[in-house]
């Protein structure tokens, strides 16, 4: 594991760093390896990654539409 100290001037770059990090804590507790163990044991191939990237931004139009609904009902 790598430790590194980065001064941010900017909040929300921050909090984006700090739920990358926690992302990649789940994915590595779900799965037992990183990303890049994945990727370099040859565990996917393009192919899925590619599939993987196409299906998590369908779940995020479908969240922004129900974030848009709510919105409607606030209003």
């Amino acid at each position: 594991m790598t430790k590194k100290t980065i001064e941010f001037r900017d909040p929300v770059v921050e909090k984006v760093v700090d739920n990358f990090v926690k992302r990649s804590d789940v994915g590595f507790k779900k799965y037992g390896q990183t990303l890049h163990d994945e990727r370099t044991s040859n565990v996917k191939g393009l192919f899925d990654y590619v599939n993987d990237v196409q299906e998590e931004l369908m779940d995020a139009i479908l969240y922004l539409q129900a974030v848009k609904d709510e919105l409607k009902d606030i209003n």
